[in-house]
């Protein structure tokens, strides 16, 4: 009965975890569109401008603001010390995951990390000097959708398109529509009705109007391609795994006073596993902290490290610079952690 239980449990933390990553994903991915090289001219002026909106662009929920920054720093557009402030502050897929998890904190988390990746972008080309600009010849080119011009809300077409509706927007609608009712119903979510479960109903009010109406091209393309067969079951898989996991060490193992005891190796174990450039192990430190069995300063120390999947274009791009940025965030994370350990966070 306990084991089931667990699962049970894991399983439905696991679906409204995802459930609201899926909703936000799906919001911001609209929003990316619509808003489409926006962003792209204003990266072009100073280094503090760099810095300011690089971070900003990293501390955006998701992995797009990190892939624009690595694609940018591939054009020479902008220096390694704004694909640092970037990395610092993304949380890649993660973030959608705090947001849901511990919504005040991570808001709190954010802001600190887009202040501490400003601060390390500006450090980090005052020591590299010369090394701060992409020396390469050749530019890569990434593939960031800057061949879009989709049109989001299709006037007079949106009925023709449930007519003959996709397999791939039946899915996303009939997902959308059960995750609701498990809002309504209780079954997800906070208990009571508060400013969480409110948010939750909202955004995915949103994400169903947005599933409903946009094209098929958008749809397949972004939404179906993109969010759903590529995030949600890493999404699900990592979280369920987190949660099931960390359930069954602190609970039935008793490892919470071990942790506890040696918070140190915690601390530096969760930098080690931030450089693997993935989403998802990030999530067992948040499990762990929700858990009360790691201190903030483990947390931060991982959030600093690790960068979702928003550095796997640069590993393409340069090695070097990959490594290099690496390295810096490690220190940057190590010793942010350290300090927040030794000051009582």
């Amino acid at each position: 009965m306990y084991m089931f239980a667990l699962l049970r449990d894991s399983i439905t933390h696991a679906v409204m975890i995802t459930g609201f990553v899926l909703v936000m994903m799906l919001v911001i991915e609209y929003l990316n569109v619509l808003t489409q090289g926006v962003w792209q001219d204003k990266l072009r002026g100073s280094r503090w401008q760099q810095y300011l909106l690089a971070a900003f662009l990293g501390a955006t929920p998701g992995c797009m603001g990190a892939f624009a920054v690595v694609a940018l720093y591939s054009h020479r557009v902008v220096s390694i010390g704004a694909v640092v402030a970037a990395m610092i502050a993304t949380s890649g897929d993660e973030a959608f995951v705090m947001l849901a998890m511990i919504p005040g904190t991570a808001g709190f988390i954010f802001l600190l990390l887009l202040l501490v990746g400003v601060a390390a972008g500006f450090l980090t080309d005052i020591l590299l000097k010369k090394k701060a600009v992409n020396q390469q010849e050749e530019l890569c080119e990434l593939d960031l959708h800057e061949e879009e011009t989709c049109e989001c809300f299709p006037k007079g077409k949106i009925v023709a398109q449930w007519k003959d509706c996709s397999f791939s927007r039946g899915v996303l609608t009939l997902a959308l529509i059960l995750f609701v009712f498990g809002l309504l119903a209780g079954y997800l979510g906070p208990p009571v009705w508060n400013w969480v479960r409110i948010t939750l109903l909202l955004t995915s009010g949103v994400a169903l109007f947005i599933v409903l109406t946009v094209p098929d091209h958008f749809l397949e393309t972004h939404l179906w391609e993109h969010v759903a067969k590529t995030h949600m079951p890493r999404v699900f898989l990592w979280t369920f795994g987190a949660l099931f996991l960390m359930h069954l060490l602190v609970d039935h193992f008793l490892l919470i006073g071990w942790m506890q005891d040696n918070q140190l190796l915690m601390l530096l174990a969760a930098c080690l596993v931030g450089l693997v450039p993935e989403s998802g192990p990030h999530l067992v430190f948040l499990t762990l902290y929700t858990q009360s069995a790691v201190p903030f300063s483990v947390l931060l120390a991982s959030s600093v490290v690790q960068d979702g999947h928003g550095m796997l274009p640069l590993l393409a791009d340069s090695r070097v610079a990959f490594f290099r940025v690496k390295a810096i965030n490690f220190t940057v994370g190590l010793t942010l952690g350290l300090a927040g350990y030794f000051i009582g966070w």
